[in-house]
């Protein structure tokens, strides 16, 4: 068994390599269904808000992957610390197993956490690369939290003729220090980051915007957007949570979800509208998921906005850390104990 700590994880698993692992997942998912088993994750919400902290949640998500010769089931545990950053830790902590099904031996147990910020963010990026126009020159980054990096990352990955970043958080110093990492951290992307003191500032310009927040209510509206902008939106994981408007939904021409079912439990911007008497959406209206996209079963609207709405699931995370696995197994990656 290997023992893989966020370095390595870190220095071994590229945002192209998510991208195209989970794009064949998907792929394999529509020609072969049965080979991939994806129960609907756990979801236990942690603490009550009050004064001195705030709510979380603790998350347990099992998959199984048949690879046409072998199983193996990856279980990834999750607790999301809202208040973990004014004690300079993540949000998100994560650890993921990885397991052969004929024997039962476990393969991994690897740091989770970088593997959840770049699965979410390789979903961002596959969606951007199919539904994105061909001529995106600036997004935006609505919240520059730690999933923000990958994200941005994700989509200047598919669409690297970006030139322009504008990033806006609630707070300032926030996105101050954003620019100061990406710059540091991503020099392969030589982009300009340009940090926005009012939120309608900065998505005016946007080709693409990527909002990744706890927001419980809109954060902009249709008439402060391009009418041909591509949106991720990966925060509000909680029905009580909202970052995108009724209006920018309901105007949108194409509304896809990473997790059809997962979607409907989740996703608090889309759970929202259909239940809203004032907005015109509802569930019928959804265009499709992420592997409909990708085998071409959905194809992108010629105009209008479009919209990704991502939740997560655990198949994602199970394709990536067994990408991982096997790349530790086959290089001597990490340390390796017995068990």
């Amino acid at each position: 068994m290997q023992l893989l700590n966020k370095t390595v994880v870190t220095k071994h698993l590229t945002m192209q390599a998510a991208i195209d692992t989970i794009e064949q997942l998907l792929k394999t998912q529509a020609n072969y269904p049965s080979w991939i088993k994806s129960p609907e994750r756990l979801v236990i919400e942690t603490f009550a808000e009050d004064d001195k902290k705030s709510s979380g949640s603790h998350l347990s998500m099992p998959a199984t992957i048949y690879d046409g010769k072998d199983e193996y089931a990856a279980v990834k545990l999750v607790t999301i610390c809202p208040d973990n950053p004014s004690r300079d830790l993540p949000t998100t902590t994560a650890i993921i197993t990885v397991s052969n099904n004929a024997t039962g031996e476990i393969l991994a147990v690897m740091d989770g956490i970088y593997i959840t910020q770049v699965r979410t963010a390789a979903l961002s990026g596959i969606a951007s690369k199919y539904m994105a126009k061909k001529d995106c020159q600036s997004l935006v980054v609505v919240g520059c939290g730690g999933m923000a990096y990958e994200q941005l990352n994700a989509v200047l990955t598919v669409r690297p003729d970006i030139q322009t970043v504008y990033l806006w958080n609630r707070s300032l110093e926030g996105a101050k220090q954003f620019k100061e990492n990406f710059a540091r951290d991503y020099q392969q992307w030589k982009v300009e980051l340009v940090i926005c003191e009012h939120i309608e500032d900065a998505v005016k310009h946007a080709d693409i915007i990527n909002v990744a927040t706890r927001a419980t209510e809109g954060l902009f509206s249709v008439d402060q957007i391009k009418s041909d902008v591509h949106i991720n939106a990966v925060g509000a994981y909680q029905p009580s949570m909202k970052e995108i408007a009724n209006d920018v939904i309901e105007n949108s021409s194409m509304v896809v979800v990473d997790d059809k079912q997962g979607s409907r439990h989740e996703a608090g911007d889309l759970i929202q509208a259909h239940k809203a008497d004032d907005c015109s959406w509802t569930w019928d209206d959804l265009s499709g998921d992420l592997k409909e996209l990708v085998t071409k079963e959905v194809v992108k609207s010629e105009q209008g906005i479009t919209l990704f709405k991502s939740v997560g699931a655990a198949r994602f995370d199970a394709a990536v850390a067994l990408y991982v696995a096997k790349q530790a197994d086959q290089n001597h990656l990490g340390e390796k104990v017995s068990w």
